[in-house]
């Protein structure tokens, strides 16, 4: 959510400058007397920052309640807090006069930029009724896959429009021969062509579960060849969700797939980005660390820190570091179990300590050991690993990088604690090892900052 945010911000400052553009415009023959002195730059400046500050309020509220900012109460919100603003500092400046010279041009830009906002909430909130806006899409296939695919479209009204479902056999696309031979062929291969371009559809999904039975390949080359796009459904599950369908995808998919690129370039530079930030966290975070561990001391007795082993990268085994947040005898009756939420085996310190991710702070020195890095999947016990590895597919692959103290899962993900909620999680390690990128991993960090200001974590 906090990419679509940061791209709507930066559309904002596009608009806010053609607010300003129009402002000087229009105000051309009186802007004469604030040019050649720092009034007019002091003038234009205003406009760029009151104009940005009304989205960057509304953007705010969105960030911090975690809410997903839906297109048209995002845009409306923007359109009446800009005109809020506009007339504030119009009666203010028509009843004192004392707010400068530049005032004008000031409350033009906020109604330029009120009325860009108020025209893209309209087109949002009835795109969908304006041919060629959404994305029509037209699935191609039968079975659990192209129904998930079905049920994907449905839950995402705002962005797709399900067109259909084509099923995949040889009855709707029989072979040539059952159909007189090779001078009926053009006919037969238009079929899906026809059918897509009747619909207006802009992207045909192949929602196909196994591949090894009939494939309409000159089908989908002849939609290709026309112009719509034509993709696999894990591919277009990964672009729409920014995680991999796991279950349904076969080894040749990663095998042919972009991505996947960790490279030594790659290790070299996160090993200096671990470095430096464990580092400077260590460093930033020492004066906390003494009260800390007075406070697990002073709640529950046992030791300060919590050993236990878990597994790395290449299924080597290490050994994790983090503050006690549980009984020292919290699995002497049990075993090796999934934490869950709102554990009683929690203890009153040690569930602050987890909300706030400052039981973790002793994983610094695990990164700068090596054994971990600051961004990638969030290591297992090696008892969990052996279970999950037998109903999980690809589960193995998420250990070809080094576990993170923060990842992609745990920053959009909430807390889970059963197989389901660990493929789940695994659907976004596996998308993280598959884009992985220093420029990802600071996003992810300032994500994680985000979590635990809003004391999400567990």
């Amino acid at each position: 959510m906090a990419q679509l945010i940061f791209r709507n911000l930066a559309h904002d400052i596009v608009w806010a400058l053609l607010a300003l553009s129009a402002s000087l415009a229009i105000l051309a023959p009186s802007i004469a007397s604030l040019s050649g002195d720092f009034e007019f730059v002091r003038g234009a400046s205003s406009v760029l920052l009151i104009t940005i500050l009304p989205s960057v309020a509304v953007w705010s509220v969105f960030w911090f309640t975690g809410r997903r900012p839906r297109a048209p109460r995002a845009l409306y919100y923007q359109a009446v807090a800009t005109s809020l603003s506009m007339a504030t500092l119009y009666v203010v400046d028509r009843s004192s006069g004392v707010l400068g010279s530049e005032i004008r041009l000031v409350v033009l830009g906020l109604g330029v930029f009120a009325g860009l906002k108020s025209a893209e909430f309209l087109f949002a909130k009835y795109r969908r009724v304006i041919p060629g806006v959404l994305k029509r899409v037209l699935i191609v296939g039968d079975g659990p896959l192209a129904e998930q695919m079905e049920e994907f479209m449905h839950a995402n009204r705002e962005s797709y429009v399900m067109l259909g479902r084509v099923r995949c056999t040889s009855t709707v696309f029989p072979p040539a021969e059952e159909e007189g031979g090779q001078e009926e062929a053009p006919d037969r291969i238009g079929r899906l062509l026809r059918l897509a371009q009747n619909f207006g559809a802009d992207k045909v999904v192949v929602a196909l579960a196994e591949r090894r039975g009939f494939f309409p390949v000159e089908e989908l080359l002849n939609c290709k060849m026309a112009g719509i796009e034509v993709v696999d459904a894990p591919s277009f599950y990964e672009s729409a969700t920014q995680k991999l369908l796991i279950e349904n995808i076969s080894p040749s998919w990663f095998i042919f797939s972009h991505g996947f690129k960790v490279n030594w370039m790659l290790r070299l530079c996160k090993r200096v980005f671990d470095l430096s930030a464990a580092s400077v966290g260590l460093i930033c975070l020492s004066p906390l660390l003494p009260l800390i561990a007075l406070a697990i001391k002073l709640d529950t007795p046992g030791p300060t820190l919590f050993r236990q082993v878990r597994v790395g990268r290449g299924d080597r085994p290490f050994v994790l570091m983090k503050f006690r947040t549980m009984r020292e005898d919290a699995e002497a009756g049990t075993g090796a179990v999934w934490s869950q939420k709102d554990d009683p085996r929690i203890t009153m310190v040690g569930n602050f300590l987890r909300r706030s991710r400052m039981d973790e702070i002793p994983q610094l020195l695990n990164i700068l050991k090596g054994d971990m890095s600051l961004v990638g999947p969030r290591p297992e016990r090696p008892e969990f690993v052996s279970e999950l590895k037998e109903v999980i597919p690809y589960y193995s692959e998420r250990h070809y990088v080094k576990p993170g103290l923060t990842g992609w899962a745990q920053v959009l993900y909430p807390y889970g604690s059963t197989v389901d909620d660990a493929i789940e999680k695994l659907r976004y390690d596996m998308y993280y090892i598959k884009n992985i990128s220093i420029i990802l991993d600071i996003y992810i960090v300032l994500k994680t900052f985000k979590v635990v200001l809003l004391g999400k974590g567990r």
